[in-house]
């Protein structure tokens, strides 16, 4: 038993047959993808967006196949994430997104990491440490052309050129972030290209990027200098509009613990949401909210309805949830496939065409956040990846 114990404290190496769910990664499907969009970029350098811990999907083992692949740039949303980028990737360039936060200089420094600048406090303040230490430091800086979230003010931007102290450190890289990329007719896709052109001309000689996973695919190939796929590479959709260029990465199952009939006028779940109308075969799934699958993906209503909620592929079936989703169970009416499942068996959550964008859909809300909130839980298992 403390054997058990210890293992499962480090999710890669939960015994299979320890966990409601199993968590399949291909390593070298991921590869394959950033190759794929590096392809399509038009000459830009392709970099990779590992933040989340590489979209769920670990970034221990993620890094080390993307390098492999051939990139050599990463980016990450927080320090603890660029360190941990750092461990497994000794000579990469990685940047912070999510900018410098006060007195953290010596640990980027120590690290060789990059913050993303996206203020003027943040440019003086990165300014006086690369003084302080007599080097320049790199950094990227980052305009905002649309999203009015983190960045410098086009104005700002366009300033930047006058700014004496941008010679006190390395500025690496000029970038800014599409708003809506996924949406190919978006008229304000060509207003923050051509916002972003303008601060670039202004700041001749230093690399810029723009595009993300979607950025890449839009009809203008505002590739620039660098891009920054993120959700394609882990086998999102970037082109909703249009079949998926990428292909899946993770795949997850959840074990059946126990299999009832359900009698006709008999409620499921909490609070009694999803009422059988005839008699009906339900299992119950090792895999709820808090292995990150969204409750949001509940069934309720009867079982005659048809609605947009959660639903499991059972030997190739699909069959939908049944009441609301817990913490830790997930019950899925079967009675289509019956005579095909028993307890121990698995079903799969997403995997073949159950993929992770539909998975998103059906719970009502996105793929992204469907992969970022793949829990610790499930005994882990990666193919590929080796040199």
């Amino acid at each position: 038993m403390n054997k058990l114990l210890r293992r499962t404290s480090d999710p890669s190496r939960i015994p299979d047959n320890a966990a409601g769910g199993l968590l399949h990664i291909d390593l070298d499907v991921l590869a394959s993808n950033w190759r794929n969009l590096r392809d399509h970029a038009g000459g830009a350098e392709a970099a990779a967006v590992v933040k989340a811990n590489a979209y769920g999907t670990g970034i221990e083992q993620a890094v080390p196949a993307l390098l492999r692949a051939g990139c050599r740039t990463f980016f990450v949303a927080h320090l603890d994430e660029a360190i941990c980028t750092r461990a497994v990737a000794a000579d990469a360039a990685i940047y912070v997104l999510n900018g410098l936060l006060t007195g953290t200089g010596p640990t980027y420094a120590d690290f060789d990491l990059r913050p993303v600048l996206g203020s003027s406090e943040e440019i003086d303040e990165w300014a006086a440490f690369s003084r302080s230490e007599g080097r320049r430091f790199k950094a990227a800086v980052h305009v905002d052309t649309g999203m009015n979230r983190l960045g410098l003010t086009v104005p700002e931007g366009l300033a930047l050129r006058d700014r004496t102290d941008l010679q006190d450190f390395d500025l690496a890289l000029l970038m800014s972030h599409f708003v809506s990329a996924e949406e190919g007719g978006n008229p304000l896709n060509g207003q923050q290209i051509e916002a972003f052109q303008a601060v670039r001309q202004s700041l001749p000689g230093i690399p810029a990027s723009l595009a993300n996973s979607s950025g890449i695919y839009l009809a203008q190939k505002p590739h620039f200098d660098l891009v920054r796929p993120g959700y394609a590479l882990y086998g999102g959709n970037p082109t909703p509009d249009r079949d998926n260029p990428m292909s899946p990465v993770v795949g997850l199952e959840g074990r059946i613990v126990q299999l009832r009939w359900i009698e006709p006028d008999q409620t499921v779940g909490y609070n009694g949401r999803w009422t059988a109308l005839e008699q009906r075969r339900v299992a119950t799934i090792s895999v709820g909210y808090a292995d990150g699958y969204p409750r949001s993906a509940s069934a309720r209503g009867n079982s005659s309805e048809t609605v947009l909620a959660g639903m499991a592929l059972v030997n190739g079936r699909r069959c939908p949830f049944a009441g609301n989703i817990s913490m830790d169970l997930i019950a899925v009416d079967v009675t289509e496939a019956a005579d095909q499942v028993q307890r121990g068996d698995t079903v799969t959550l997403i995997g073949g065409d159950l993929t992770v964008d539909e998975v998103g859909r059906r719970a009502g809300t996105i793929g992204y956040e469907v992969l970022t909130s793949l829990g610790s839980r499930y005994a882990r298992t990666y193919r590929g990846g080796e040199g």
